[in-house]
């Protein structure tokens, strides 16, 4: 038998077991896909009066100016027609190469191939020809309300992004490269990625960002020595130990969103801020909220306040024996520390000495870029979703932030996991980010409705546990930092809310980077600068304008403010006490619930 049939037969070989392979996944597939429960079209597609009404503006505009339509229609066959002609002409003189490309770059179109061979080159160029087309003819749309129009722009962008040529596999030359090279494993591992992560999502396809089996909470994440010393139906209670031989006397209990695991904040030693404020001496309580299910479904914000924030300042104050404490709310964790605060200021009970608030939004008024979902179609959807299960689903909350980036957060991931068949990579912010949580369905109704859509906090008063809750009256001393490409609480609201709080003591830092990089900024990174400026009468831009830029971490500025609330130094405290007895290292059990049941 010669070279050339030994080489035959193995790959003869190779193909019937490829293709076993292949039969096996699709039955997976086929499996999954057909016991996938019915989407709520409510919160899984656009408003179809949306483009109702942005189909009927248009026509009208053709009707009213006939001229203006001709004339976008026109430029847009006239690009297109130039477009292939340039293309035929470069072919015409036997050259395989594309024709000049004058159109800006784009990461999504970095391999070469884009804009040397005339295939791809001529794809690139017509799609982004398409894409200009759509964005122009949403934008020269008249007759929408201002908050339709951006609703319409957001969803129009959603179908530019998701037809761009990189999202199939006919016209990606990154994927078709790799599948050469590979014989077709890539493909074949891909498929296998596709079926496990619908297995993993009963059906719902959400991309595995992370390596799951890279991470052990405790072991080599979230590792920063402490104990469990509380724990009730909403909370654990984390004490840190102690890493100095003193304390400053006022205990800071952190409080992080229970949209996702507290441990963003202890990732590993070198950027963990939990580390980094027990190694600046003091006393650290952290709560690590619990991941609910459809037994939680009448919970609402007035049991994460009563069972969450005053239980963790009636214990904390019992452990240290103190009569105040510093309170960090980051996210919904610091708006709801808001509410907090003046519900206390009602009671006349003066527990909180100081407020920080990370990222925190209290006014409402602007929903930018969550405009598209805030809304009566989404939100009644949302409504019907946790009537019907109990609470909102944690890939739900995700979903929604992805697709505010949805070529970085979705589309990316997704052509590295499905087209070209990598593993996902062992990286701890990812696999933190995949990590979600549930929310009751009354707390995520009440927030959705009276907070972000209503805005009550900021306008006229929110109702809640007997009283009337205004921002104004938040009279704390209180640090706000908020990040400056944050797209999930935008600086200029955070500051807007802070100008209304009534505090006469307001400091706010304005921090380079986004709403986790932003935040997770230790010194010895030295990456992201911040912006200080002391008058908060100012508008957003003029603030900005004005403010003192500093290299490097916010940390030490607010430690700073921070230690001057902080009282005297006295000796450090052990976790717990005679009636708080160790229930667990930390991270605690509540941390490891997985969001999934």
């Amino acid at each position: 038998m010669t070279t050339n049939d030994n080489a035959a037969g193995s790959n003869s070989q190779l193909m019937e077991e490829n293709l076993a392979k292949i039969e096996a996944l699709s039955e997976r597939l086929i499996k999954v896909v057909s016991g996938k429960p019915a989407a709520n079209p409510a919160i899984s597609a656009p408003n179809q009066e949306l483009f109702a009404n942005a189909v009927s503006s248009y026509w009208k505009a053709m009707m009213d100016n006939p001229a203006k339509v001709f004339e976008h229609q026109t430029a847009f066959w006239g690009k297109s027609v130039k477009h292939y002609v340039e293309a035929q002409q470069v072919l015409a003189k036997g050259k395989l190469e594309a024709p000049a490309d004058s159109f800006t770059k784009d990461r999504r179109f970095s391999n070469p191939l884009w804009n040397t061979n005339p295939y791809f080159n001529y794809v690139k160029q017509q799609y982004l020809i398409n894409a200009e087309a759509i964005s122009q003819a949403v934008e020269d749309v008249e007759d929408l309300e201002p908050i339709e129009k951006t609703r319409l722009r957001y969803f129009s962008q959603q179908i530019i992004d998701m037809m761009a040529p990189t999202n199939f596999l006919g016209t990606n030359p990154d994927a078709l490269e790799k599948a050469v090279a590979t014989e077709g494993q890539s493909l074949l591992d891909g498929l296998e990625n596709l079926v496990s992560d619908l297995e993993a999502n009963e059906g719902e396809l959400i991309v595995k960002l992370a390596d799951e089996k890279a991470f052990q909470l405790g072991e080599n994440i979230a590792t920063t020595p402490g104990k469990v010393i509380y724990r009730n139906d909403m909370i654990e209670l984390i004490q840190y130990a102690p890493t100095t031989d003193t304390v400053h006397e006022t205990p800071i209990i952190m409080f992080p969103p229970w949209i996702n695991k507290f441990y963003i904040l202890d990732l590993k030693k070198q950027n963990s801020l939990i580390k980094w404020i027990t190694e600046q001496g003091y006393t650290l309580f952290v709560v690590s909220w619990i991941n609910p299910d459809a037994s939680y479904a009448d919970v609402g914000l007035e049991r994460y306040i009563e069972d969450g924030y005053l239980a963790s300042i009636r214990e904390v104050k019992e452990i240290t024996n103190q009569k105040q404490v510093n309170c960090i709310g980051y996210c919904i964790a610091g708006t709801t520390l808001s509410l907090t605060l003046s519900l206390l200021k009602k009671r006349g009970d003066k527990s909180i000495k100081s407020a920080t608030f990370f990222t925190a939004l209290t006014d409402f008024s602007d929903q930018g870029e969550f405009t598209p979902f805030l809304q009566n179609d989404f939100i009644d959807g949302i409504e019907d979703e946790v009537n019907k299960k109990g609470y909102l689903q944690s890939y739900i909350m995700a979903r929604t932030f992805s697709f505010l980036r949805s070529n970085d957060l979705v589309y990316t991931p997704a052509i590295k996991s499905y087209m070209m068949g990598e593993a996902p990579p062992a990286f701890d912010l990812l696999f933190w980010n995949g990590d979600g949580a549930n929310l009751p369905g009354k707390m995520a109704v009440q927030y959705l409705r009276g907070l972000c859509q209503r805005n009550e906090f900021a306008e006229g008063g929110f109702e809640l546990m007997g009283e009337t809750l205004n921002l104004k009256d938040v009279d704390v001393p209180l640090c706000s930092i908020a990040c400056e490409t944050d797209h999930i609480a935008a600086w200029k609201n955070c500051y807007r809310g802070v100008q209304q709080m009534g505090s006469r003591s307001k400091t706010f830092i304005v921090t380079q980077s986004g709403h986790i990089a932003g935040i997770v900024n230790p010194p010895s990174r030295d990456k992201y600068g911040h912006y200080t400026n002391e008058d908060l009468s100012l508008d957003p831009e003029k603030w900005l304008e004005e403010a003192e830029f500093t290299n490097g971490s916010w940390w030490p500025r607010w430690e700073s403010w921070l230690k001057k609330r902080s009282g005297k130094q006295v000796p450090a405290r052990n976790p717990g006490d005679s009636t708080h007895p160790e229930l667990c290292d930390a991270p605690g059990t509540y941390v490891k619930l997985n969001a999934r049941g």
